[in-house]
């Protein structure tokens, strides 16, 4: 078989529907060669109904983050779909909750319980989900991908979340510095906004697409993920072999700009 992830083993978290860039990312790296397998929280049978629209049905394993259990018993849940001895090459985290009161302009106001949670969630979960899966990436060497929100300037109404989001830039470079020595790589895409589930969360998000409308320099289309979810995929291939602790920047330009 030939495609970019030939022969590759890849995880992909956060597919909840077909208009996210976790979904295009599961779809682009089969496509590409790859044998994906999907995890799911919450309304598995939505996510179980999704995956059968990719080009080839992918096997669901229930993950929530949070839950210890679930991620001590992931790297066997895993190999139980890829088989015993064959490690993994590939995982994709996308996978981000902040409660409503952490989010829409409150943030002098929110309580650390919420906080907590969207760090957790959003950052933290980095860490545990790839050190869950070490034992499975270290066999031949892989590469984690992390879907990101530019967090070097504070945008309206994202609040604690993009709090969370420089969380997740700094748990992206320690994790590739303390991997690196497994030949396990660690980056992030920093997407421009799309019109998807999560997006349907954030109050205000109408006002982060209008900044993107106006000022991308060659122009962002919010209905379309496929442009970050090829980010990932190249990530994910052996085309960035010494590429580590880098945020790859797919967002039409925006990052850059000044005014």
């Amino acid at each position: 078989m030939s495609g970019l992830l030939a022969g590759k083993r890849v995880l992909v978290t956060g597919v909840l529907t077909e208009s996210s860039i976790a979904f295009h990312a599961a779809k682009l790296a089969q496509e590409e060669g790859a044998e994906v397998v999907l995890t799911g929280f919450g309304r598995l049978s939505l996510v179980e109904r999704i995956a059968k629209r990719l080009p080839k049905p992918a096997p669901v394993i229930e993950l929530d983050v949070q839950n210890r259990e679930h991620l001590a018993g992931l790297a066997d849940a895993v190999a139980e779909h890829l088989g015993e001895g064959i490690g993994l090459d590939g995982v994709v985290h996308s996978i981000a909750f902040a409660p409503q009161d952490a989010l829409g302009g409150n943030f002098l106001n929110t309580e650390w319980e919420s906080v907590a949670t969207a760090v957790e969630v959003s950052a933290y979960s980095l860490k545990s989900l790839t050190m869950a899966l070490l034992p499975l990436l270290e066999q031949r060497g892989g590469s984690v991908v992390g879907m990101d929100f530019d967090a070097q300037v504070a945008w309206p109404k994202y609040d604690w979340m993009g709090v969370s989001k420089a969380a997740l830039e700094a748990t992206s470079r320690y994790l590739a510095r303390d991997l690196g020595g497994k030949n396990v790589r660690v980056n992030l895409v920093s997407a421009g906004p799309i019109k998807s589930m999560a997006a349907k969360s954030i109050p205000g998000f109408e006002e982060l697409a209008d900044v993107w409308n106006n000022r991308a320099p060659i122009g962002w289309d919010l209905s379309d993920p496929e442009p970050a979810a090829r980010g990932v995929v190249a990530l994910l291939s052996d085309w960035f072999p010494k590429t580590t602790g880098e945020i790859v920047h797919v967002d039409g330009g925006v990052h850059m700009m000044g005014a």
